[in-house]
């Protein structure tokens, strides 16, 4: 690395066993594992809040319909719980909502755990404070991985850059790539993936001929608002407004009638007393059935943060969150292009998801026939903003890394398998289940559902053969375009950085690297009774048990 420019300050240096980039929902959960398994850790995140998509990106949990019973990790279970502890413990519950032993403080209909950003990152602050006390974890916000020093095979060091300009250095026995697109891969010169491969490459029966790499699937710049009917909450009119209300704006799901879909209404504030309708679906031919929540006929409902009937006192209303196929950006991508396309993508987001509540505002048909809901009150307060957007971009896909193993539609659909379930690993950390959901991509690709199998996670998806001490920990690890559509999810993403922190301190505490620990089998099993000690599960039960 080359040095400093005259009157530049010198980087400030730091050394750990393992280095955590990116704090995210992987990455706090790597975090979490190395440093409770006694290794030093220094953790980075760009933005002001760790956690990722549970509260920077404040999308509320996407999970499978057993999740309350098993296929997640006993930290994971943790998260969960401290949540609805948070509001049993400062918030003015109702009498039923204290009593629900699974509280669902927004009764959204996409999860059993819908919740308030600011929560869970009151939550996963606490959960890390003990190592950080100790010394044991360094935690740095406003970081961004900017260089990365290789030693042979290994990566010796990565070069961050604060808000404010500053450097820091920082060495460590392991490094792990925990960024929301895979951003230590260029630097460190490793191979990795983007877009869409083809069936030639993956022999998936759904990929296309033709792989594109920047066929990305979208990104979206949530916003949470309420509504205060009788009030006027209406936001500037947005720049791009024009544009994103044109007939050929591209929100690929509904070109010819607007946002809201054929015969959509908003319905604010739903009468409280039809939530106790709201369940998350439990039975195997609910997972493999037609969708049970149309996220366009609810709108409101769908990714609530805060119900009004769950509170007593109520609040004047119910708080919900944006982000649905409206605002999903496809126009242009923010990887692996240059630096004025993506900030031109990151600001084409943010308008789109401006215009989106401005429409909604004015525009928006109502039930009696009039147009607007004025009373949209954007809640910046919620989100850590001014204007109510999320503080970063909900990022469903970047690179990923090339793997020892791949994972693919072949490994896990019914399409494929039938009723074999999904492939069973030798090396699995963990599990997971979710359809594969892929939302509109860049460069014209569609929306697409595939059912899936409850699937595990490969210790060979989390390494590579081109640097020696580096794990994916986060939603860049060895999928595919099409499997990324459900190992992006909340558990499994916090699945992949737990077992990708345990895999670090387990390499520190013996002196391995990790691809020994997968290649042999002796250590692979230690490994793997280390995971279960600590909660994780390695494969789900038989199909009859759920």
């Amino acid at each position: 690395m080359s040095g400093y420019a005259s009157g530049e300050r010198a980087a400030v240096e730091l050394h750990a066993d393992v280095l955590v980039v990116g704090g995210g929902t992987g990455g706090v959960a790597a975090a979490l594992a190395a440093a409770e398994a006694g290794a030093s850790v220094v953790l980075t995140e760009p933005t002001e809040w760790i956690g990722g998509q549970l509260t920077s990106q404040a999308v509320p949990p996407d999970e499978h319909p057993w999740i309350e019973q098993f296929g997640a990790t006993a930290a994971y279970r943790r998260f969960r719980a401290a949540v609805r502890d948070h509001y049993r413990r400062w918030y003015p519950l109702s009498g039923r909502a204290r009593r629900s032993l699974y509280l669902n403080p927004g009764s959204g209909t996409v999860s059993a755990i819908c919740h308030e950003p600011r929560v869970a990152l009151a939550v996963l602050e606490a959960m890390l404070e003990p190592a950080r006390r100790d010394g044991r974890l360094v935690v740095l916000t406003g970081c961004t991985p900017t260089a990365v020093e290789r030693d042979g095979g290994r990566l010796a060091a990565v070069e961050l850059r604060d808000r404010d300009g500053s450097a820091r250095r920082v060495t460590a026995s392991v490094v792990l790539d925990a960024t929301e697109t895979g951003d230590l891969l260029p630097l460190a010169g490793v191979p990795y993936v983007t877009g869409t491969e083809s069936h030639h490459e993956t022999g998936e029966p759904d990929a296309p001929e033709t792989g594109d790499p920047q066929m990305m699937q979208g990104f979206t710049v949530c916003f949470a608002m309420d509504h205060l009917a009788g009030e006027d909450h209406t936001i500037d009119r947005p720049e791009q407004y024009d544009y994103w209300t044109s007939p050929g704006a591209p929100v690929r799901a509904y070109p010819a009638v607007g946002w809201m879909g054929s015969g959509g209404v908003l319905d604010p504030n739903p009468d409280p007393a039809g939530d106790a309708a709201v369940v998350v679906p439990s039975s195997l031919a609910g997972r493999f059935g037609p969708r049970t929540v149309d996220p366009i006929a609810d709108l409101w409902r769908f990714r609530r943060l805060v119900a009004r009937g769950n509170f007593d006192p109520a609040p004047p209303s119910d708080i919900t969150l944006i982000n649905c196929p409206a605002n999903d950006y496809v126009d242009g991508s923010i990887v692996d292009v240059s630096a004025d396309v993506a900030a031109a993508s990151l600001e084409g987001a943010r308008q789109q998801s401006l215009s989106f509540l401005y429409w909604l505002q004015t525009e928006a048909p109502r039930a009696d026939g009039g147009t607007g809901f004025p009373g949209l009150r954007p809640r910046g307060d919620v989100m850590g903003t001014d204007d109510g957007l999320a503080m970063a971009p909900y990022i469903r896909e970047g690179r990923r890394m090339r793997a020892a193993v791949t994972i693919t539609q072949n490994d896990i659909a019914r399409s494929v398998r039938g009723d074999r379930g999904a492939t069973r690993y030798r090396d699995s950390v963990g599990v997971g289940s979710y359809k594969i959901d892929l939302h509109p991509s860049t460069n014209g690709g569609e929306r697409r559902y595939d059912a899936a199998w409850p699937f595990e996670i490969p210790l060979g998806a989390l390494i590579g053969d081109e640097a020696d001490n580096l794990i994916a920990a986060a939603k860049n690890i060895g999928t595919t375009h099409i499997t990324n559509g459900c190992y992006r999810v909340h558990p499994v993403e916090w699945n992949i950085g737990e077992s990708a922190g345990a895999l670090a301190a387990f390499c520190v505490s013996g002196g391995h690297v990790p691809a020994a620990v997968r290649a042999d089998d002796g250590l692979l099993e230690d490994f793997q009774r280390a995971l279960t000690a600590r909660g994780v599960e390695l494969h789900w039960p038989t199909v009859a048990a759920y």
